[in-house]
């Protein structure tokens, strides 16, 4: 059995959990897959959105050389310009060709909304802390100060916003405002206008130096809009899980319908909530102190990469492969 794949890291020999064994080639361009297409039984595109509808249209162009397709971790947005909403149509019509999405959330509805993703062809496996395995980390569930940090659809205006009204010690890296604007972020205010209890701290944007940013943290926040119908920031609170920190998020995708007790929630885009909830985990050390373990037991139960691989890989021969092989012989797999 023969998968095709951009999964960096992939291996070239696998095995399922069920026993099955095959080959993998790992591929980068749809030209690529295309020509490698008629020899394989499964495609698998991890996190590239390009990539998915690249496929979807070739293979309406070469119907004879489809093959099964499994999109892992693609990230869409709220179709909000007008060139937006002028092709979702189109990359609903792409998506309604691929087989199966697996998702690292379970809300679906703004998939299923504008782009007919919904539960009858996505389930949700859970993600991976980015640095387990591959970097030097210290676990401490203490620290100085309340950190807010990353890129993709952040809120640092809520943020700043509940922060004016506590006496805590808050921190922030320094902000890239055109990265920020490309991953629709919202940082509105001045730096000379951030509250005084505010700072922003040193990095050369490594991730040693982003690791020794969170290992400084007592809290890690991470408000996200309202407006996002995907999750952002799972990497980030892995990551900060794994590290020991206990973690305050917006409620949403990604977050409230994944965890439980292994973080805190409060409703996007409140800063009022925020502000409630940072100082009832800043003095209320018994919880700070539970959450951030409960959160650390979930985010080493995820793994790292290897054990993320495997899931899909098993996601992938459960949805796509053994539904179409004859039932006799599904049961010997």
């Amino acid at each position: 059995m023969l998968i095709l794949t951009n999964f960096e890291r992939f291996p070239e020999n696998w095995r399922s959990t069920t026993g099955l064994t095959g080959r993998a080639i790992m591929l980068k361009t749809a030209w690529q897959f295309l020509r490698h297409a008629r020899q394989c039984d499964l495609i698998v595109i991890n996190s590239a959105v390009r990539l998915v509808f690249q496929l979807s249209a070739l293979f309406l162009l070469f119907p004879f050389l489809r093959k099964p397709i499994m999109s892992h971790d693609i990230v869409l947005r709220q179709p909000r310009s007008r060139k937006a909403r002028l092709t979702a149509p189109i990359k609903r019509f792409l998506l309604s060709r691929i087989d199966h999405f697996t998702l690292h959330f379970r809300i679906l509805d703004g998939y299923q909304k504008y782009f007919g993703v919904g539960p009858d062809r996505a389930s949700y496996l859970p993600s991976k802390p980015n640095i387990r395995y591959r970097y030097q980390y210290n676990v401490d569930p203490e620290g100085e100060y309340i950190l807010c940090f990353g890129r993709s659809e952040r809120d640092y205006d809520t943020f700043f916003a509940a922060m004016s009204q506590l006496p805590y010690p808050a921190a922030i890296p320094p902000p890239d405002f055109a990265q920020l604007a490309k991953h629709a972020s919202r940082f509105t205010w001045q730096l000379s206008d951030l509250p005084p209890n505010v700072r922003i701290l040193e990095d050369d944007g490594s991730v040693q130096s982003l690791i020794h940013i969170i290992e400084k943290a007592r809290l890690v926040v991470l408000p996200i809009l309202k407006s996002r119908i995907a999750p952002s920031g799972i990497g980030t609170y892995l990551n900060a899980m794994l590290m020991g920190k206990c973690v305050i998020m917006s409620e949403g995708p990604g977050t409230s319908d994944v965890l439980t007790e292994e973080a805190l929630m409060t409703p996007p885009e409140d800063a009022n909530a925020l502000a409630a909830m940072i100082r009832r985990v800043w003095e209320d050390d018994a919880l700070r102190l539970r959450t951030a373990k409960a959160g650390r037991l979930y985010s080493e139960n995820c793994g790292g990469e290897p054990e993320l691989r495997q899931r899909v890989l098993d996601r992938a021969i459960e949805k796509l492969y053994l539904v179409n092989l004859p039932r006799s012989q599904s049961r010997l797999v």
